[in-house]
């Protein structure tokens, strides 16, 4: 036997004390996954046709990724989360190569001003979707080594900004603001449940404010997603377009909706109806009812991770818990918000909905750590 094999079956024993893991949790996410298969295949149909010639072709592609993604959630559901403890500096690192290497030319795709992509043998992988989990490792095994230590500057809060910091540095040159923003969230939210102060988080979220006042300074054009945010009509044919058809959509459809399938906008109207504009369609076709449970999901998906946190045995699971459910909840928040015009757009995809294998790939290892904990809570 191989001593990867051999590492590798060590890896996914069973610990002593699993108990069965949080059923619930598996059956929303599950419910979520079989209902954004539906959605995609309806939502991409026009698009794909018009691009590639098959009704099914972002949909056929989803299916691969969603294959691997399951792979890896039932690897990582199986090994014991504390291993990945073992790692967190490397996971540190790993955060700042992938993040790296959209900047390596040859390597790189570009889309629109971002450059948040790269190329591997004709398929492209967004590696700000992977730095979610890893940095979220790093954070939680760091805390969990700190917690006593948080009110010293040098031991907290210093480090914490610092490390933050590059990664936030790496991501505004992209840039990817929005999986900015919810990298930031999360960090100060495991940071407060790892034992950080207020007052600290208050001030991180002070230095934080005044980075983007200077941001938008920089680069004017951000500023327009503001704009749009504040009055879609300023430039509805243009800069506001794709907000102004996301409204569209969701305001025809809706109590009950069109019914599946009979989105109009989806008929080249409404940009990106495959990814982070998805859950205009949703609205559009399903009205606002059926909508609204898809909202609870996500709700009750937050609420299964909060108590599988609260009753991890002990620091590195319950951080790393919170952690995951604030980053996938959050994400979502910030998607249909963008697409109902509560908050700016920023591009995000919907959590196991959005078309992209890189998203769904890494929202799903996120997953299989969590069940994996929810098998270890006392």
């Amino acid at each position: 036997m191989s001593a990867l094999k051999q590492k590798i079956i060590f890896l996914l024993r069973p610990v002593a004390g699993e108990h069965e893991p949080d059923k619930k949790l598996i059956t929303t996410v599950g419910i979520i996954i079989i209902f954004g298969l539906v959605m995609l295949s309806s939502a991409s149909a026009v698009k794909a046709y018009s691009i590639f010639g098959s009704t099914y072709y972002y949909f056929v592609h989803q299916l691969f990724g969603l294959a691997i993604g399951l792979l890896a959630f039932w690897f990582f559901s199986r090994a014991d989360y504390h291993v990945w403890r073992k790692y967190a500096f490397w996971f540190l690192i790993v955060s700042v190569v992938l993040l790296l290497l959209v900047f390596i030319p040859g390597l790189s795709a570009h889309y629109g001003k971002a450059r948040s992509w790269i190329n591997i043998f004709g398929y492209s992988l967004q590696p700000s979707e992977f730095v979610k989990i890893s940095f979220l490792l790093y954070l939680a095994a760091w805390l969990e080594t700190r917690q006593k230590k948080l009110d010293d500057f040098s031991q907290g809060i210093g480090p914490f900004t610092a490390v933050l910091g590059v990664i936030a540095g790496l991501m505004i040159l992209q840039p990817d603001i929005g999986t900015l923003f919810i990298i930031s969230i999360t960090s100060l939210i495991v940071y407060f449940v790892g034992g950080g102060k207020l007052k600290h988080i208050f001030t991180i979220l002070l230095i934080g404010a005044l980075c983007l006042v200077a941001l938008l300074f920089l680069k004017p054009y951000q500023m327009n997603r503001f704009k749009c945010m504040a009055d879609p009509s300023f430039s509805s044919n243009d800069i506001c377009y794709q907000v102004n058809q996301s409204l569209i959509a969701v305001g025809s459809g809706g109590l009950f909706g069109r019914g599946l399938g009979q989105s109009r906008q989806k008929f080249m109207y409404l940009p990106e109806v495959q990814g982070d504009s998805i859950f205009a369609i949703i609205g559009e076709e399903i009205g606002l009812i059926f909508s609204s449970v898809l909202v609870f999901l996500y709700v009750y998906l937050f609420y299964r991770g909060y108590l599988i946190s609260k009753n991890a045995p002990d620091g590195f699971g319950r951080i790393l818990a919170i952690g995951i459910v604030t980053w996938l909840v959050m994400q979502a928040i910030i998607n249909i918000g963008g697409m109902i015009n509560l908050m700016p757009m920023t591009g995000v995809p919907l959590p196991f909905i959005s078309y992209g294998g890189s998203a769904i790939l890494a929202a799903l290892i996120a997953m299989g750590i969590l069940v994996n904990i929810s098998k270890q809570t006392r």
